[in-house]
């Protein structure tokens, strides 16, 4: 999304769905986050974690 079009975005996200983000993401290393949208909505927030060892 360009700036000039997230300027012109009627609807802010909601703080409760900022903060869900905001925990997806904290404390990954490697994996995904997705969130699912319906009809323009969040409905869904996804965390996929990998973990990871070192084969010596």
């Amino acid at each position: 999304m360009s700036c000039e079009a997230s300027h012109h975005n009627k609807t802010q996200l909601p703080s409760e769905i900022a903060v869900q983000i905001a925990l997806a993401l904290q404390d990954i290393r490697f994996g995904s986050i997705e969130i699912i949208i319906h009809e323009g909505k969040i409905v869904q927030i996804e965390r996929n974690e990998k973990l990871r060892f070192n084969a010596k």
